[in-house]
């Protein structure tokens, strides 16, 4: 069997459990070699908060704590400027060679707007493509810009076929309903919320205990 890493991109700011359940979620489909988890430089978001250092240390405890063998990847914080999706799984394939399947993984809202990546298309020589379901966002072809669609329903595989192919197939996983999002997280610590009598009602029904911790200790997300 061919070596197998998913790739789990993000920019992680901060790590939550819709993160380490997408990454569950693949790594029970898969079965990969190697888990990786690279937090990124993204040239589409605005300023992030918390710095490069915190978001590989929030990683590390948060994965740590999951019981999930994860590599942090640091290929995009260490180029010292914003990346794109595309250079970097060009890297990364040089790196791995051209025979080990590499599975790229994102949740439903990031397919719905795949078509404004930076050469997107060529995504799929790189690497496979693992997408999770998430509340609110369907998965079906008519819910998809047209372009994507069309890419989409003839790449379709099941996770076993993508474990060993290299590039070029998708995956699509219905069974993610976790719905959480970095801007919930951050709005919820910024309103104290987490210091709330309800662990529900702020950042600890999103964060890690040992990642709000950190968060806490490190005085993060306070503006």
């Amino acid at each position: 069997m061919i070596p197998c890493v998913a790739l789990l991109g993000g920019s992680f700011d901060p790590v939550h459990h819709g993160h380490v359940a997408l990454a569950r979620l693949f790594a029970e489909l898969l079965a990969p070699t190697e888990l990786r988890v690279l937090p990124a430089r993204p040239w589409q978001k605005a300023a992030l908060q918390a710095g490069d250092e915190d978001r590989v240390n929030m990683l590390e405890l948060a994965f740590r704590e999951a019981g999930l063998a994860a590599v942090v990847d640091r290929r995009e914080i260490d180029s010292g400027k914003p990346t794109y999706t595309v250079d970097t799984l060009r890297g990364l394939r040089a790196e791995l060679g051209p025979e080990v399947s590499i599975v790229f993984l994102m949740g439903a809202d990031q397919l719905q707007r795949l078509d404004s990546w930076r050469d997107w298309r060529e995504l799929f020589d790189l690497a496979n493509i693992g997408v999770a379901a998430r509340p609110g966002y369907r998965l079906e072809q008519d819910a998809m810009p047209p372009a994507v669609a069309q890419e989409i329903a003839r790449r379709l595989a099941p996770p076993q076929q993508v474990r060993t192919t290299p590039s070029g197939l998708v995956c699509l996983a219905h069974t993610l309903a976790v719905d959480i999002s970095a801007t919930q997280v951050r709005a919820a610590l910024q309103d104290g919320a987490a210091s709330g009598p309800a662990p529900e009602n702020g950042a600890t029904a999103y964060l890690a205990r040992v990642v709000l911790d950190y968060i806490q200790q490190h005085n993060l997300y306070r503006n």
